[in-house]
């Protein structure tokens, strides 16, 4: 039986990360409640407005847990989920869950008319990245790997348990970052197991 990996279903295009998951073959459950959480083995994320989303967060009672999940399972955050993983918000602060070493800064190609779809390279793959209002990574810890960049800037890093893209891979052809994403958590499943045995 493979993972069962939640989608925060709390704004964003969270159907389409769902859609993206059932074609890597993990199954998937949104969650939108504490008692979702504890039934998934990894967390997306998604895009949406980072500002409006710790307040559903709070308002519906996850920002703790969700940061207490991070601490033992894999998330993937993914635009505004990469900065609510971030331990540094910049243009403006904010609150964040503080679980990847990195800053990052919003809105940070500018506004709505500079997003844009760039090829990026991914472990010797051309992919396709779609940037919308996306932030830019600029600072990243000596734990986190940068896994692509877009010339000189980092869009998919990992630290740890956790994975983090400032595009919108659930937009793009193909689900390789969601299968990535996916060999993660079952390495954690695995491990967690062996911990337990």
């Amino acid at each position: 039986m493979g993972p069962v990996i939640g989608v925060l279903a709390l704004q964003g295009d969270f159907s389409a990360h769902r859609n993206a998951l059932k074609q890597s073959g993990a199954q998937v459950l949104e969650v939108r409640s504490v008692a979702q959480l504890d039934q998934v083995d990894g967390l997306i994320i998604p895009g949406g407005e980072s500002t409006t989303m710790l307040r559903l967060l709070r308002l519906e009672n996850l920002f703790e847990p969700i940061r207490n999940f991070g601490q033992h399972k894999p998330i993937f955050g993914t635009c505004a989920g990469a900065i609510l993983l971030a331990s540094e918000v910049l243009h403006p602060t904010q609150p964040s869950l503080g679980l990847l070493d990195m800053t990052v800064e919003r809105n940070g190609y500018g506004r709505q008319v500079d997003s844009h779809i760039a090829d990026i390279d991914i472990d010797g793959q051309v992919a396709e990245a779609v940037f919308i209002r996306a932030p830019i990574i600029r600072r990243t810890g000596p734990a986190v790997s940068v896994l692509a960049s877009s010339g000189e800037i980092p869009v998919l890093v990992q630290g740890g348990l956790h994975l983090a893209s400032t595009f919108h891979p659930e937009l793009s052809h193909g689900s390789s970052v969601h299968q990535f994403f996916v060999r993660m958590v079952e390495k954690a499943m695995q491990e967690r197991r062996s911990c337990l045995s």
